[in-house]
């Protein structure tokens, strides 16, 4: 008798588990994390950038009557290092003048190592098997937080002769993996941040709402408060924990992002892209297939034996149209999804290059409801 109550609560409380899973945030598997969805303030880069020389190329270097700068840049690191070329007939034929960027990436510190690129400024023809000088690299306070040396990998290669010039790539920049080395951080304290703001690349508010809700409902208490569209403010006094603790709680936490309808075309390559939550109204699609083609058949006229003329050509011109007589008016219903758009335009026999027509038709006859991208 006494076992029945305890039956009972016990039932009761996994019915509420149910219930409360049940009524919590979807995570999908699928689903992208919330550190790949919104940017976390304090946590971006710095943009460095930087001028230096690049040595070591076999004849590609820069034509010193072309890149002045180029001259007079070797001179000035020449002196620096104790040589005295002032008045001397300096023609170097290795040396090629470049511009150094990099990204500081967010909470780097000294002794670290970061990536950077190298391009050519002047006419070098490429920077393979060239070297960087020790070179400064500035942000934009002028300030100098790395310094820049080191082999180039360059992935182009370019190959010319008397009647022909033939290109792979572009080897006139190249890469330096883990090239510069970082002198000086960013003065920014994250661990006394009183609150932490959340942007989303997208923003879109039925996202913010699924991020706030997975967030709360993570944590178990009303930490994370929707502010608009695109930012999501996180208390960290409701948290009760620092600003390092919080993000490393959330940011593995999945949430489906409710995007725009969108379809990209490229008209170069042909390529379409259609988003999921893309939607056609019902309208009618013809696809025309006309031909028309023009050929020139010029017929000679000469004069008959032993008399007095001259050869003549006499212009004969062919023009053929054609249509083809399968093509037909197809309807499609309203409301169809991605697979019925893509199913029905390939029973048509459309290829890519006509279909980037026919979407722009749909979109301008008002039928499309997604956000046309043309590049």
């Amino acid at each position: 008798m006494h076992q029945a109550p305890k039956l009972l609560i016990r039932r009761f409380v996994i019915a509420m588990a149910a219930i409360l899973v049940a009524l919590a945030p979807r995570q999908a598997a699928g689903a992208p994390r919330i550190k790949d969805l919104v940017e976390i303030e304090g946590m971006r880069g710095n943009d460095l950038v930087g001028y230096g020389l690049v040595v070591g190329l076999a004849g590609t270097s820069d034509g010193i009557r072309n890149a002045p700068f180029t001259e007079e840049a070797l001179a000035n690191l020449l002196e620096r290092l104790g040589v005295n070329v002032t008045g001397e007939a300096f023609r170097p034929k290795n040396v090629a003048a470049v511009i150094i960027t990099a990204t500081l990436p967010p909470f780097a510190r000294p002794g670290g190592r970061i990536d950077i690129t190298v391009s050519a400024i002047g006419d070098a023809k490429s920077l393979l098997g060239g070297t960087l000088v020790m070179t400064p690299l500035n942000a934009a306070d002028g300030e100098i937080y790395a310094v820049a040396q080191g082999p180039i990998v360059a992935g182009g290669i370019s190959a010319e002769g008397d009647a022909a010039t033939q290109q792979i790539g572009v080897p006139t920049a190249g890469a330096i993996p883990g090239g510069a080395r970082v002198e000086r951080e960013i003065g920014f304290d994250f661990s006394q941040m009183g609150s932490i703001r959340l942007a989303l690349r997208e923003p879109d508010f039925t996202t913010a709402t699924r991020l706030e809700a997975a967030i709360n409902t993570a944590l178990g208490r009303p930490v994370a408060r929707l502010r608009d569209a695109g930012t999501i403010t996180l208390d960290l006094a409701a948290a009760g924990t620092g600003p390092a603790q919080l993000i490393s709680q959330i940011e593995n936490l999945r949430v489906e992002p409710a995007g725009r309808a969108r379809v990209v075309v490229d008209q170069r390559s042909g390529t379409i892209v259609l988003g999921e939550s893309v939607t056609i109204s019902r309208v009618a699609v013809a696809q025309g297939n006309l031909s028309i083609r023009v050929t020139e058949r010029p017929l000679p006229s000469q004069p008959n034996p032993f008399a007095e003329g001259e050869t003549l050509v006499l212009p004969r011109t062919d023009i053929e149209i054609a249509q083809n007589a399968d093509d037909q008016l197809a309807l499609v219903e309203g409301n169809v999804t991605l697979a019925d758009l893509v199913q029905g335009l390939n029973a048509l026999g459309v290829g890519p290059r006509d279909m980037i027509d026919i979407l722009k038709a749909i979109k301008a006859a008002g039928a499309l409801h997604a956000e046309l991208i043309v590049q």
